[in-house]
């Protein structure tokens, strides 16, 4: 339920919600939950309470969805709780006058790309849910979308309902790819570190090191070992110019019942984040075994590298791994 300007005391997740995910979603060991109509804070906090109570969903994310004046509020506390952001525009727009909701978006954006937390902007090709062509203004919305920084365009109607979804799957990507091509990295690499917290964290040290050794360089690929995927999106924070490699290495653990391989979850979760393309290692290589003698996963990663056309011969690579209690960034030339 929601009515403009009208705060209501209603539980953000209803019975239902909880029963679905429950249910479904333990069944199928969901990677997100789009929480709708976030209000504050304790929303997120309340849901990640749920999730970890059903103990087959502590590890999924928690994505906000914005739609609401009050969330806008305290969208800097909701970003601090939670995994990502939606921008639902489209409710938004009842709640904003029309000439304000772009500025919002711009600003919700940008919060997200200095925390390193994926945006995700919905609402972009409505007239092709009966039509077989964007209008002009929306295929400049969703590019403009991804120069202000997005990482993910959520399709809804459009292919939900709509009567040409693969065409507009096809569109709004092949609209995406062109305006990455002319994404000024530079300018947004310089303001982000400008807006870094000082000192830096150790991790996100090595990361602007190693997007900055790529860029130097003019690596094809950074390949980055990571065992929770969060180096991965700290370098894809620094948005480089060419593709993150995440390398998963997958980890043993146990709750005293039975023992269980982590990395999948993980893996899948950061196919969201802007640039970078995710890969499981094998489970017989731990996390604690990659070191600097031992190269195997490497070369599996850039084959891997090589089948999905990123990275060619005599091409530089950028590599981010664990050696021992340090994290390494090294710059290798492939031969033929």
């Amino acid at each position: 339920m929601h009515i403009s300007q009208v705060h209501i005391d209603l539980p953000t997740l209803s019975d239902t919600d909880k029963h679905v995910i429950a249910t479904w979603g333990v069944r199928n060991n969901i990677d997100f939950l789009s929480l709708s109509y976030t209000r504050h804070a304790e929303d997120i906090r309340q849901t990640r309470a749920y999730l970890d109570e059903l103990g087959n969903l502590q590890q999924t994310q928690i994505f906000a969805k914005i739609e609401t004046i009050e969330g806008l509020e305290h969208f800097d506390e909701i970003l601090q709780e939670a995994d990502g952001i939606i921008l639902s525009r489209g409710n938004l727009g009842i709640d904003l006058p029309p000439e304000k909701v772009f500025l919002f978006q711009k600003a919700a954006v940008h919060k997200c790309n200095m925390a390193g937390k994926p945006a995700v902007v919905t609402r972009v090709v409505d007239s092709m849910s009966g039509n077989l062509r964007p209008t002009r203004a929306e295929a400049t919305d969703v590019a403009n979308a991804v120069l202000d920084g997005t990482d993910a365009i959520l399709l809804g109607a459009e292919t939900f309902r709509g009567l040409y979804p693969f065409e507009t799957i096809s569109i709004v990507g092949k609209i995406c790819a062109e305006a990455e091509k002319v994404y000024n990295q530079a300018v947004y690499f310089k303001r982000t570190m400008k807006h870094s917290n000082e000192p830096m964290s150790h991790l996100e040290s090595i990361a602007t090191t190693a997007v900055s050794a790529a860029i130097n360089v003019k690596a094809s690929v950074i390949v980055v070992f990571t065992a929770s995927g969060r180096t991965a999106r700290l370098i894809a924070k620094y948005r480089p110019t060419m593709p993150v490699l995440s390398v998963v290495i997958p980890r043993l653990t146990t709750n005293q019942l039975r023992w269980s391989f982590t990395g999948a979850f993980q893996a899948r979760q950061t196919l969201i984040v802007r640039g970078v393309f995710p890969m499981l290692a094998d489970p017989r290589h731990s996390a604690e075994s990659i070191n600097a003698t031992n190269e195997s996963v490497l070369e599996i990663a850039l084959d891997h590298g090589k089948t999905a056309g990123l990275i060619k011969p005599h091409d530089r690579i950028v590599v981010c791994q664990k050696v021992g209690d340090s994290a390494v960034v090294k710059i290798l030339e492939l031969e033929d």
